[in-house]
């Protein structure tokens, strides 16, 4: 008995070690991932070689997320991003049941009815992209090179609350370091604090 209880923590602590040290990190090549988007088209990291990559978490029903979208931070942001040429990914990690779970057709409608302009939105119901990524928050942002390596992980601005006014106050840390790139200038700011609701696996 006891020698079944140490194996079962020797499990455990393998397990804990191992997923700490799968961590995605600043500096260091990102998680790659194959995932599907709500057209049925399979999006592979590896496919945007040469491209600079933003990832966001979202979850249309998160109170934080709408502060983004109700006041149209976060199309701004897409729109901009995409004119820089740069591939943006909105991804559900929600799974059924839970906060923010929906369809495709549903994550459609939404795309439209907010005007929002992500390249593709990206359903991860089994969480397996979240998970790689370490998503923690809606929204939960990262930013990865050209050369597939990860260079800024954190929230989108610097003000913590679900106030639509704070947001010309912020710093908004996703569009400084897009900027600060495409100056060829080092991210000040590569790692800040994400904020927002739980991604609810």
């Amino acid at each position: 008995m006891l020698q079944s209880f140490l194996r079962f923590v020797l499990l455990a602590f393998v397990f804990h070690v191992g997923s700490a040290v799968a961590a995605p990190r600043v500096g260091e090549p990102a998680p790659d991932f194959t995932g599907v988007d709500t057209q049925g088209k399979t999006h592979r990291l590896a496919d945007y070689r040469g491209k600079t990559v933003v990832l966001e978490w979202t979850n249309h029903d998160c109170p934080y997320v709408r502060k983004h979208y109700g006041a149209g931070n976060m199309q701004a942001q897409q729109r901009e991003a995409a004119a820089q040429g740069v591939i943006w990914l909105s991804v559900i990690s929600s799974a059924p049941g839970q906060q923010g779970y929906v369809s495709p057709a549903e994550a459609d409608e939404l795309t439209r009815s907010r005007q929002a302009a992500p390249h593709a939105v990206l359903l991860d119901a089994e969480g397996r992209i979240g998970r790689a990524y370490g998503a923690k928050t809606t929204p939960h942002l990262y930013i990865i090179d050209e050369a597939g390596k990860l260079v800024y992980l954190g929230g989108i601005d610097s003000i913590t609350t679900a106030d639509p006014g704070d947001i010309p106050k912020a710093t908004q840390y996703v569009r400084v370091a897009l900027k600060e790139r495409a100056a060829g200038q080092p991210i000040s700011a590569p790692v800040t604090r994400p904020y927002g609701c739980s991604v609810k696996y």
